[in-house]
């Protein structure tokens, strides 16, 4: 049976009063005293109520991180760094995969509050979600228009998409293709398009844009990238994550198509899975590192100071430019 605040006050041979004083550093406590409750704690392998100690007005030093998948390389390796760099400032995270449902992110939005986390890391890309207006506690987005009130982390999608189609230029390309989600709702990412329609209209080229959900599974997204590959001329394709950009060179293989001879793709993200596993891939680079380090930042400054207005409201990293053998022939 877990064991009770009563529990350790009894071993440790002091009030139940006493434990809760220790627990919550509160009042001045002699050291043999603490020493004997934290002793009895470990004993009985006792763990702390956060939700009692937000009663009390303490932090439960816990930390919602809401995301879409961590199946996906990107998401999988900024919530390590997020959460490595949390612990080691005293917190600890609940994650809560939201996928593409509206409803489940609600939910998961509830159950933080009833825990009583103490703020709020979230990067999922559902929409209309006017909970986040109503939660009272701090909050950064990733990726995302959440409020007015809610800081954006993100880096520069616009920048990255215009020096992907650029390099693909470079390269020799003509038809450039934008591969990826052509609606705009007004978050971030949306950007991505927009940088790739900036650099088409200075190439002087003509813009072709080519609908896939990034929600979608492999299967349906290669089947309309191989219509893509059979039915347009496309000589380069800017894609909007790397991961699709993977499933383009597996379909143009599988067509004969050489890379990057007769099609030269380029990605967005460049994760260290992917460049340790696909290094042919040219692809824009995020600085995950350092996103993570600016999202927890916040963060923490928005609990330990509710009241102190953050310096601005969008914050956004520079990207940088992974040159490899899908756009380029190295060899030559």
């Amino acid at each position: 049976m877990r064991p009770k605040l009563t529990d350790v006050a009894a071993k440790a041979g002091v009030s139940a009063t006493t434990v809760s004083r220790v627990i919550n550093n509160y009042g001045y406590l002699s050291k043999t005293t603490k020493e004997k409750v934290f002793r009895a704690m470990k004993d009985l392998n006792y763990q702390p109520n956060s939700l009692a100690r937000s009663l009390h007005g303490k932090k439960t030093q816990l930390i919602g991180v809401i995301f879409p998948s961590i199946t996906n390389p990107f998401f999988a390796e900024l919530v390590e760094q997020i959460e490595n760099k949390l612990f080691n400032r005293g917190f600890k995270i609940i994650l809560c995969n939201s996928a593409d449902n509206k409803e489940k992110e609600r939910d998961y939005l509830r159950m933080l509050i009833a825990n009583q986390v103490d703020g709020i890391i979230a990067g999922a890309h559902n929409l209309g979600i006017e909970e986040y207006n109503k939660v009272g506690l701090p909050i950064i987005s990733f990726d995302r228009s959440l409020s007015d009130k809610i800081p954006i982390v993100s880096s520069d999608n616009l920048k990255g998409t215009f020096l992907a189609t650029q390099e693909l230029y470079q390269a020799g390309s003509r038809h450039i293709y934008f591969l990826g989600n052509p609606h705009q709702i007004g978050n971030p990412t949306d950007l991505r398009l927009q940088g790739y329609q900036k650099a088409i209209n200075e190439l002087k080229l003509t813009a072709h844009i080519h609908s896939v959900n990034f929600s979608e599974s492999p299967n349906l997204k290669s089947l309309s990238i191989k219509k893509l590959l059979t039915q347009h001329h496309a000589d380069g394709i800017v894609c909007t994550d790397d991961l699709t950009a993977i499933l383009v060179l597996q379909a143009a293989r599988q067509l004969k198509i050489k890379i990057p001879a007769e099609l030269k793709v380029i990605g967005f993200d460049g994760t260290a899975f992917i460049q340790e596993y696909h290094p042919e891939l040219s692809t824009i680079v995020q600085p995950i590192h350092d996103i993570a380090a600016l999202l927890v930042n916040l963060l923490l400054k928005r609990i330990e100071y509710p009241e102190q207005p953050l310096e601005q409201m969008q914050y956004i990293l520079p990207i940088k430019l992974l040159r490899s053998q899908s756009t380029f022939n190295l060899a030559e």
